[in-house]
């Protein structure tokens, strides 16, 4: 089975479970109907096809034309489910948008609906306290690794400006930006003064 369609396939089958399990998800879903959405992802090169029926079909190719084009690296992704951020990831280049923007904030507005609740799924196999009881485990562990790599990356700057000198400390920087504006403030006196002189001569 090649990649495309493995992929294709998963997120296809994951977003329309989603979607048949929020009533409200349906009629965002019925506004686009009709419709075809094209997303880049820029760091592979892969472009996938979303064309809205009665349920959502993810395709890797598409023959017919396009109604809304947009095109994004990986970590915008995330943000693509705040509507509010469309015009935003636009005006910073990290979102390029070529067709109907009402229909890429239909788009958004569909993604930001689709909330899984993995406790509830886990439940009908494990039962309630499993499933809770792995959620939770499963929060904490996100909880320690962020915290841990948060850590690292304050070790990290440290080290760099206070042991290895790579790079300046905020304070250092402040106070060079003072001397700068000092020195702005004697060149432009300085100036002044020699005028004053010239026009007395």
């Amino acid at each position: 089975m090649p990649i495309d369609v493995f992929v294709t396939g998963v997120v296809e089958t994951s977003l329309n479970t989603l979607l048949n399990d929020d009533a409200e998800s349906q009629r965002r879903l019925a506004r686009l109907r009709g419709k075809v959405i094209s997303v880049t992802i820029n760091e592979m090169g892969k472009t996938l096809y979303f064309v809205f029926s009665q349920q959502l079909d993810v395709l890797g190719a598409f023959e017919g034309e396009v109604d809304c084009q947009l095109a994004l690296n990986l970590s915008v992704l995330p943000e693509l489910r705040q509507q509010a951020n469309l015009t935003q990831l636009i005006k910073a280049d990290k979102l390029s948008l070529d067709g109907d923007i009402q229909l890429a904030q239909q788009f958004s507005s569909l993604l930001s609906g689709l909330k899984p609740d993995v406790e509830e799924k886990l439940s009908q196999y494990t039962g309630d306290v499993v499933a809770h009881t792995l959620v939770q485990g499963a929060k904490t562990g996100l909880s320690f690794v962020q915290r841990g790599i948060a850590r690292r990356q304050r070790d990290l700057a440290e080290v760099i400006t206070e042991e290895w000198k790579l790079a300046p400390q905020a304070l250092e920087i402040a106070y060079f930006a003072d001397q700068v504006d000092d020195v702005k403030t004697d060149v432009a006196r300085l100036e002044a003064r020699i005028n004053q002189l010239l026009e007395r001569c």
